[in-house]
């Protein structure tokens, strides 16, 4: 199957999983997660009409943009992002999803000031309680976002979320009920307008879709089974 027939399946998808839910599809952005896709997959998917990618791995991402610079694309980092390698990124990409400690936002907050800009993130939220993936906890997400808010040079517009894996998308859908439910008790509390709610992945991205996602992130189901 072409790559424009593989996306134009998976926009059907999304606009089926938007009118299940009452939700306009303008309301849902799709990301291609390009964790060891070659930039020329990229290319082809582009020249598709899907602009908008996500990366991993800063290294990686840093080799893909110099690769695809002369595209009109829009990246988004969505891996964990050590703060040594925030200079590598800032700059390049529009949004980083997984803002999750102090230390990476101090980096970023330096390091975006020292550029004149201001970094927009999502902050990762740990729903499954899961040792091995970053994000904070529930309760630890409004006194940071107090925190960011004392900056000049981060902001963030929404949150990120992981739910433990599972082949059966409907496990994913009370992870993905408490993220919208934390969106909107954070917005309650510090009267502010978080709209992004990045959540889906190629096993459950339906399921998310119904439950309030703004951005879903899918690999897999757009580029095949990775090595």
């Amino acid at each position: 199957m072409s790559e424009c027939s593989v996306l134009e399946r998976i926009l059907e998808r999304i606009d089926k999983a938007c009118l299940r839910s009452g939700r306009s599809p303008q309301e849902v952005r799709l990301l291609g997660a390009t964790k060891t896709v070659p930039s020329e997959k990229i290319k082809k998917f582009y020249h598709c009409g899907l602009k908008l990618y996500g990366e991993n791995r800063v290294q990686e991402f840093v080799k893909k943009y110099e690769d695809l610079r002369d595209l009109d694309i829009e990246w988004h980092f969505i891996g964990r992002l050590q703060s040594n390698k925030v200079k590598y990124i800032l700059g390049k990409v529009t949004l980083i999803h997984s803002l999750d400690r102090e230390s990476l936002l101090e980096e970023l907050e330096k390091r975006a000031g020292r550029l004149g800009i201001v970094q927009e993130c999502l902050v990762e939220v740990n729903l499954g309680g899961e040792g091995t993936k970053g994000g904070l906890v529930p309760q630890e997400v409004l006194p940071f976002l107090e925190r960011v808010f004392q900056c000049t040079h981060v902001r963030v517009n929404g949150l990120m979320a992981i739910p433990p894996y599972s082949q059966i998308p409907e496990r994913s859908r009370p992870y993905f009920e408490k993220l919208r439910n934390l969106r909107d008790s954070l917005e309650s509390a510090l009267g502010i307008k978080l709209s992004e709610l990045s959540m889906g992945m190629s096993s459950d991205f339906e399921v998310a879709i119904e439950e309030g996602a703004t951005i879903v992130r899918l690999g897999t189901v757009l580029f095949g089974e990775r090595d």
